[in-house]
């Protein structure tokens, strides 16, 4: 059944829905019909990839395929003081895991770092680079402010042969870490704060993860990211509306350097979803004080950490499918992601028999030694999923929320003298409470009606309430995890002056319950493995403890209520 459902995903792949970026590729075409669609996501190695970065991978793999075109995976390498092979991996795995396979081919900004730096060289030639001495904090003395122009440095009008020296001796190492810096000649004066003589080259003293020792210069993004999408052939750059403001300096970088082909830069609106943050920055914090169980931790909005809680590549598409693709800021509700897994796994999840807080029931009028099985589907959605054998014994196993000694009104599961279903089993009436010594509950007995194994009562009494059991015999321990919002406030940019990410950290995020009891066929589940717990909710088997259970998602869909 899990394998129709991802056919059919892939079929309604092959008509992707229009947006304003596709509108624009549509009227490219026309103008140049043997235009050639490339598009790449470019990741910096430097943590985990996100949701967020999901809808980058959405949009750009989508884009390609919808118009039979080229998707380049490209790690922006050009920072080595943060980055890592680890993340470099993870980058890969969560890439192949979401099936956006990189038809044109994996690179790596550092693999042009010499192309970087002869272009540099030109621009300095053609009078369009400078070496400057200013620190930092004298740069954005210098700089201006959004109403008033910047003003040039004193290192502005260095000639070309000596900016070419220094050039250099920067690139040979000569000066240490933030000594100098290679700057574009633009416009002090430009209304764009980033056109007003931007770095585009820092001294950094790292060893590179790829390169090693070999630079200690290393180009800036603005700089190196259109160099690397034109030698690509990337035909439309597709990137997050806060490089909106960059888009001149990226069309300035490509027609100064000379591409005859060039790239345009499009712009569309971050995914921002409720109750989570996406800066890496204080994801990487999270994991690093360690107040989350690493980047995989169920709670983060990691795309590893949404693997291990269950959830699948396409619920997250659909996810990013249905939030849209727009210029407009907006908050997706985190219910939607909820819905999509929900309306999902409902189809394909198997269902399973979990008792999370288990109190004991003994039939007393069931012999001692017998053990029946009962016929349960495993998907009622989907007949040809078959049936699955359950063991019944005299001893069993029920949730401690379906037994109420003083029942409110309406209560329709187990009361002092009251009947229910057991499901796809037996009636039974609750006749005595057995407590321990703190007035807890140690059993409940009951009898059953032994006629109702397969039907109704023969005098046709209605019963209202079924509840679910497990044998206590057969019954394997598992922990269960039941995961909450990471976060307390709906939207991370309403936090007020003041106050932190830290402040809004929801307490309550993770509840784990031990020894509770689940069918024995789970013992058998493999890591990853998901399944519906009858009346509880979407479990998948954790892969990284033994014997645990995560919650994907409660029964419960409120958001299609909205």
């Amino acid at each position: 059944m899990e394998d129709a459902f991802y056919a059919k995903k892939d079929k309604d792949m092959e008509e992707i829905k229009s947006n304003f970026i596709h509108d624009i590729i549509d009227k490219n075409l026309e103008e140049n019909p043997e235009l050639k669609i490339h598009t790449r996501f470019p990741p910096e190695p430097n943590g985990y990839l996100h949701i967020g970065s999901a809808k980058a991978i959405w949009i750009n793999s989508n884009t390609a395929k919808k118009y039979g075109g080229l998707f380049n995976l490209r790690y922006d390498d050009t920072n080595p003081a943060k980055e890592d092979n680890e993340y470099v991996q993870s980058i890969y795995e969560d890439l192949t895991w979401l099936g956006a396979i990189p038809t044109g081919g994996i690179f790596y900004g550092s693999d042009y770092f010499d192309k970087c730096y002869e272009f540099a060289v030109k621009l300095i030639k053609d009078g369009k680079a400078y070496v400057c001495d200013l620190s930092p904090d004298e740069m954005r003395e210098y700089r201006g402010t959004l109403t008033e122009p910047g003003k040039d440095s004193p290192y502005r009008n260095r000639t070309v042969e000596e900016n070419l020296d220094l050039f250099e001796r920067m690139k040979n190492g000569e000066f240490p870490d933030g000594a100098k810096t290679l700057r574009a000649k633009i416009d002090m004066a430009s209304p764009n704060m980033n056109m007003r003589d931007p770095a585009i080259y820092r001294i950094v003293h790292t060893d590179h993860h790829r390169q090693g020792n070999k630079w200690c210069i290393y180009p800036l993004y603005d700089y190196a990211h259109p160099i690397q999408d034109a030698l690509e052939g990337i035909t439309h750059s597709l990137c997050s509306i806060e490089f909106e403001n960059h888009r001149p300096l990226y069309d300035w970088v490509v027609n100064n350097i000379g591409f005859e082909k060039k790239p345009h830069q499009y712009e569309f609106a971050r995914l921002n979803v409720t109750n989570t943050v996406m800066s890496k920055r204080y994801l990487r914090e999270l994991v690093e004080t360690k107040l989350v169980d690493g980047w995989d931790d169920p709670r983060m909005p990691t795309l590893c950490g949404l693997r291990r809680r269950g959830y699948t590549p396409s619920a997250i598409f659909d996810f990013v499918e249905r939030a849209g693709v727009s210029k407009a800021y907006s908050v997706v509700d985190y219910e939607l992601l909820e819905h999509c897994i929900r309306e999902e796994l409902n189809t394909t999840a198997e269902r399973r028999i979990a008792i999370l807080k288990p109190v004991k029931l003994v039939i007393t009028n069931y012999p001692e030694d017998k053990v029946e099985y009962f016929s349960l589907p495993n998907n009622p959605q989907n007949p040809e999923s078959g049936t699955r054998e359950v063991p019944f014994t005299r001893e069993l196993y029920i949730d401690a929320d379906d037994f109420a000694e003083v029942p409110p009104p309406k209560f329709f599961r187990l009361k002092p003298d009251g009947e229910v279903r057991l499901m796809g089993a037996y009636i039974i009436k609750c006749n005595e409470i057995i407590k321990n010594e703190d007035g807890s509950i140690k059993e409940i007995r009951c009898s059953c009606d032994l006629e109702t194994g397969n039907g109704n009562p023969a005098d046709g009494r209605k019963i209202k309430g079924t509840i679910h059991w497990l044998s206590a015999k057969y019954a394997k321990d598992f922990d269960i995890k039941l995961y909450e919002h990471l976060f307390t406030i709906e939207n991370v940019a309403d936090i007020p002056e003041g106050k932190g990410y830290g402040d809004y950290l929801n307490t309550d995020s993770v509840t784990t319950l031990t020894n509770c009891k689940v069918e024995p066929a789970l013992a058998e589940a493999k890591d990853g493995e998901r399944f519906q717990f009858v009346r509880v909710g979407y479990f998948v088997k954790d892969t990284k403890y033994e014997n645990t259970f995560n919650r994907i998602v409660g029964l419960k869909d409120s958001y299609v209520k909205k």
